[in-house]
């Protein structure tokens, strides 16, 4: 496809966009009027939004369109699954300058539509408008299919502390990115499309998930805000955190502890859960800590001690060590 977004125009765009999209049951109207209309047997709904600003969240040199469309459904769609909850449908927000190539948010595009159907979820609508810098705006929907949903603040003393999913590849990916370096592909294609484990959220409700939340700010920073939710200290094993060969390999090339990334790096996307001890929970559950009483504060500790290098994500803090592209 030739041509700029500026000449195709808006309607054009839309058209275009909406094109591709593919639908799914729960989509009752889709794209084309007002607002669309997406099922909700369960008369709750779960409702998750992000933004993603290029310079700031995504870079045009490091990652493709596709790439983009990928990680920006990804990690509004976890956010559904860690509340135990099924993903249904996307709402996309986009700004885009008119001098822009029509396949730039063509690619985007289909990025989403794909990692939708991974979830079982379908873009619904959404809105176009121009600006000087291309803006992703998310806003996902899900269905808890009558169950209750898993928040942050059912944790309790005695409850084991599980993880399912990558920690730290997407943070390894961004180092390095950051270095001129295009392998190894594995972490650098986890740094560009997470992969979470959409169907690990719901699975954990069912199993008495006590509270969770997915791992995009860092384990340390989304256990935290676990265990400030809870009124709990939750203390992490490093040892039973597995840290592959390569990103070990890696952590030495770069002068970076790896454990730095498993612990701080944000954008993986795993789901963190807490579960009553007596839980059996599948292989892909790895136990990596405990919930304990508070001993002052809420907070989250390893291997028995506060954390005292920096890392987790702020948007409003300082540097970090994550998968954020600067």
């Amino acid at each position: 496809m030739k041509g700029t977004v500026g000449e195709l125009g808006e309607f054009g765009l839309i058209r275009e966009l909406t094109s591709r999209l593919t639908t799914t049951p729960a989509v009752r109207v889709g794209p084309g009027d007002d607002a669309a209309v997406v099922a909700a047997p369960d008369r709750r709904v779960v409702a998750s939004t992000d933004i993603l600003v290029e310079g700031r969240h995504f870079r045009r040199d490091w990652s493709t369109a596709y790439d983009v469309g990928r990680k920006a459904a990804a990690q509004n769609l976890a956010d559904i699954a860690a509340m135990g909850a099924v993903p249904t449908a996307l709402l996309l927000g986009l700004v885009v300058p008119a001098e822009l190539p029509v396949t730039w948010p063509t690619e985007l595009m289909d990025g989403l539509r794909d990692e939708c159907q991974v979830a079982g979820a379908a873009v619904v609508g959404g809105d176009v408008v121009r600006g000087d810098t291309i803006t992703v705006s998310i806003t996902a929907l899900g269905d808890l299919r009558n169950h209750e949903p898993v928040t942050r603040a059912g944790a309790q003393p005695g409850d084991i502390v599980a993880v399912t999913g990558w920690l730290g590849w997407s943070a390894a990916g961004y180092a390095v990115l950051s270095r001129g370096f295009r392998s190894p592909r594995a972490f650098v294609e986890a740094h560009r499309r997470p992969e979470p484990p959409y169907h690990a959220g719901p699975a954990a409700a069912a199993l008495g998930a006590t509270a969770m939340c997915d791992v995009s700010d860092g384990l340390i920073a989304d256990l935290g805000h676990i265990a400030e939710a809870s009124k709990v200290r939750i203390d992490i094993r490093s040892g039973a955190i597995d840290i592959p060969s390569q990103m070990n390999d890696i952590g030495q090339a770069v002068g970076v502890d790896p454990l730095q990334w498993v612990l701080t790096g944000g954008e993986d996307h795993a789901i963190v859960a807490t579960f009553p001890p007596d839980v059996k929970l599948p292989a892909r559950w790895k136990v990596i800590g405990e919930v304990l009483n508070p001993s002052a504060l809420p907070q989250v500790t390893v291997d028995g001690a506060p954390w005292t290098s920096k890392g987790g994500w702020d948007h409003f803090g300082g540097d970090h060590l994550g998968g954020i592209e600067s």
